[in-house]
């Protein structure tokens, strides 16, 4: 079975779905193939977000903030949707109820940080049962 494509989205493209395409792509890059962008992307991805990241051995360094136009609406198979609000162009997005940690805590950002990697994970072993 062909790999999934698979776009994370949130507000800003600067945590929530860096992060989810960071597990994505380190733990399930063999049935699928991640990108992320946001709905009004940040200027870039905060320290806070590569240092909480780089705890669990997912360099983040080169990832930078995307807007969703850059991605054709029919180029992914799944869509997650972090930001809390409508995706325009992609009415069937699958929701995940993930706050949003900018602004806040180190401890805030591991725990979304652990709940988006608990949430991947799940995501994966969906994945990969389908493609037996």
């Amino acid at each position: 079975m062909p790999q999934q494509r698979v776009l994370f989205v949130c507000l800003g493209n600067a945590c929530r779905s860096q992060m989810a395409e960071g597990f994505a792509r380190t733990y399930g890059k063999d049935v699928m193939v991640a990108e992320s962008a946001g709905l009004a992307p940040a200027l870039a991805v905060p320290i806070e977000t590569k240092e909480t990241m780089a705890e669990k051995n997912i360099n983040l360094s080169a990832h930078f903030p995307k807007p969703l136009s850059v991605f054709p609406p029919d180029h992914f198979g799944l869509v997650v949707n972090m930001s809390g609000y409508p995706i325009p162009g992609f009415p069937s997005a699958t929701e995940w109820k993930v706050r949003d940690p900018i602004g806040g805590t180190a401890d805030q950002y591991r725990a979304t940080r652990d709940q988006i990697e608990q949430l991947v994970m799940m995501l994966i072993l969906d994945l990969r049962r389908k493609s037996k």
